[in-house]
């Protein structure tokens, strides 16, 4: 609960607007789960990236995750990878919480979500993530690491992100 009301207070003291806009290119450098170094050059492999913003204690994120991983295996061969983002990883000193840590592998392992997972680091929390109010949110990037569109609120089914995906592949 105090994870909670931690990360709540985080995401209450944000501007209300995102950080990253259409257009604007993502910078970062983090690591995955596993503790491999992950930075935004993650983007140039792809034709689009679909950044999921996920929190442990979140139902919506989780209930998505089966149709996310079904997402990520459907539209490999389009260019598009799927790539989540464990947003209540940290604790308050920007440090790992290996409890958070577990939870979200068993997430991820009880969901087949076999994307990359990535852990932010503090300056994410400036930058990309700045102004996230609620999760799941979903951002769309290309091959340069510049947004596409505005941010996706909420969860979806794969149905309604592959339209979505569909959309974005046909501009």
């Amino acid at each position: 609960m105090k994870k909670l009301l931690t990360l709540i207070a985080l995401l209450a003291i944000t501007t209300l607007s995102f950080a990253q806009k259409a257009g604007d290119k993502i910078s970062f450098t983090a690591t995955d789960l596993n503790g491999a170094a992950v930075t935004s050059e993650i983007f140039a492999k792809n034709k689009v990236t679909m950044l999921n913003i996920w929190g442990t204690f979140c139902g919506p994120c989780i209930r998505e995750m089966p149709d996310l991983a079904k997402v990520s295996e459907a539209n490999k061969l389009n260019g598009v990878e799927v790539v989540g983002i464990v947003i209540d990883i940290l604790d308050r000193k920007g440090n790992v919480d290996s409890r958070i840590k577990s939870s979200g592998e068993a997430i991820i392992k009880q969901t087949g979500a076999n994307y990359t997972h990535i852990v932010p680091n503090p300056e994410m929390f400036g930058g990309l993530l700045k102004g996230i109010q609620a999760v799941p949110t979903t951002i769309f990037v290309d091959s340069n690491g510049k947004q596409i569109g505005e941010a996706y609120l909420g969860s979806r089914s794969q149905k309604d992100w592959q339209k979505i995906i569909d959309e974005i592949l046909k501009k």
